[in-house]
């Protein structure tokens, strides 16, 4: 193996490690994944706007640190591509609209500036469907992100283009969003770690926060901002990094009292573990079903926890769960934006944005979120951890919104997201781990759910899964049959 593809496949702490230790530079790193960015490109389409020049000068500053004895930042030369609905200042950020075709932001995101701070080099911006509003990965502006693990299907959205990259080693890891499942959903159906930590503890600004840009200034209160990588310890990594209060951010809450690096390293012995297969009312492919359980039992047999099946009782809070994103939209600001250019809008984005809403679905939709939180917590009171699929199927064909059949069941088209919003509604630190493989060779999540603000907790079960059911070997077959 070439020592580019060498570096290619290396973790994002091994990275960091060798580059602050002068045993690989900055800019090697960096023209490694710029040339397996090239080859990859015209497979998975996941960067829309690829950034050399700036990763190759942001690569530069860092070798010239070190040379001059100064602390290059705990991601020293570490690349990283960030989701396009994340600020970066000089650099476009169209958000998979024509609305912002031309947008170029004059300020960082938060974490961006974080990213920036610690050393990390930005590689370019990751594609998404048109505003997040969608778990697949195409829009009307770019090409349609592809699943690595197979072409003719989607790598999950919102953060599409983020898991695609990592998957292929075009980077360690990268930024994604999460909304309503957005960092999980692309993470189990690419074969990732992606972990979205309890609301707050990554400040958001300007995304959801700021009142000149309609469209991005949404869902604020159910957007985190966190890691998708290949590894838990390169996801922990970064969230000691991008963590932490802003005051741009009303939401975030102080920092965290333990290193999210060594709660992955902890022991989860003796830890009661609920487990709800379909909350008790969803349906859930057959395929998903045996590998999560699966995976489920390593926790029983392999780690030493107590593991007791549970249904929340909580009936499909689904379609209020949309109505609170519509809450949490500047619909007055969009409909400015859209008006005389509605063919070029997504058509899904078109009917919620136009949809003639009433007070009383957004005040029903209000208290269905206040009643499914009284149960999670009531829940949670008496185990440390929820497992649960991180979705009901496995990857499925482009330019879907998502399957109508599961389990023999015609359902509605968000069906599929049956797990992952729930933890948006209620805060909570949610996390989705590579569990297996479908007979298709598919990759299937495992979502790991903590009790509020109980991060830690959710980390040191990551890692101790990770240890006992690795996965971080395992690469789609494309990046072999391309010699990466």
């Amino acid at each position: 193996m070439s020592q580019e593809n060498e570096i290619c496949r290396m973790d994002a702490v091994t990275v960091a490690a060798k580059v602050a230790a002068k045993e690989l530079s900055a800019a090697e790193v960096t023209e490694a994944v710029l040339k397996r960015m090239d080859v990859l490109e015209p497979h998975i389409h996941a960067f829309c706007t690829p950034t050399p020049d700036v990763a190759r000068a942001a690569a530069k500053a860092v070798d010239a640190k070190i040379a001059a004895g100064e602390d290059p930042g705990p991601l020293a030369g570490v690349p990283i591509g960030i989701k396009d609905l994340v600020a970066t200042k000089g650099i476009l950020t169209v958000m998979g609209s024509h609305l912002y075709r031309d947008f170029i932001p004059d300020e960082d995101d938060i974490v961006v500036e974080r990213l920036k701070e610690a050393g990390a080099v930005i590689i370019g911006k990751t594609n998404v469907p048109e505003f997040g509003y969608s778990g697949v990965g195409h829009n009307p502006v770019f090409e349609a992100t592809r699943n690595p693990w197979n072409l003719d299907l989607t790598s999950g959205g919102s953060s599409a283009g983020s898991a695609a990259s990592v998957a292929t080693g075009v980077a360690p890891f990268a930024i994604g969003s999460d909304g309503g499942g957005s960092i999980r959903i692309p993470s189990a159906l690419s074969g990732l770690y992606g972990i979205k930590a309890s609301m707050g503890r990554v400040p958001l600004y300007p995304g959801c926060r700021d009142e000149r840009y309609p469209g991005v200034s949404s869902w604020e209160s159910l957007e985190h901002v966190g890691p998708m990588s290949r590894t838990v310890a390169d996801s922990a990594l970064m969230l000691n990094v991008i963590t932490g209060p802003d005051p741009r951010d009303r939401y975030s809450i102080p920092a965290a009292d333990f290193d999210y690096l060594g709660a992955t390293t902890e022991s989860v012995k003796g830890l009661r573990i609920a487990y709800s297969e379909d909350w008790g009312y969803a349906p859930v492919d057959p395929e998903v079903r045996r590998v999560v359980s699966e995976a489920v039992k390593v926790f029983e047999t392999d780690l030493g926890c107590v593991v007791e099946r549970v249904d929340p009782g909580w009936e499909d809070p689904l379609p209020h769960f949309w109505t609170m994103v519509a809450a949490d939209t500047d619909l007055t600001g969009m409909r400015r934006l859209m008006k005389g250019r509605e063919h070029e809008i997504s058509p899904h984005l078109l009917d919620l944005v136009f949809r003639d809403w009433k007070a009383e679905e957004f005040t029903d939709a209000k208290f269905v979120r206040q009643g499914v939180c009284n149960k999670m917590w009531r829940l949670m009171a008496n185990y440390d951890l929820l497992l649960t699929p991180t979705l009901a199927v496995p990857a499925f064909p482009l330019y879907m919104q998502g399957p109508e059949i599961i389990e023999g069941k015609m359902v509605r088209s968000a069906a599929w997201l049956a797990f992952t919003f729930i933890c948006n509604l209620t805060g909570q630190p949610a996390a989705s781990i590579p569990a297996g493989f479908t007979k298709d060779g598919l990759p299937v999540g495992l979502q790991i759910i903590g009790r509020h603000l109980d991060d830690r907790t959710v980390l040191a079960a990551s890692g101790a899964f990770e240890r006992a059911h690795p996965w971080a070997h395992a690469w789609p077959k494309l990046v072999g049959d391309l010699g990466l």
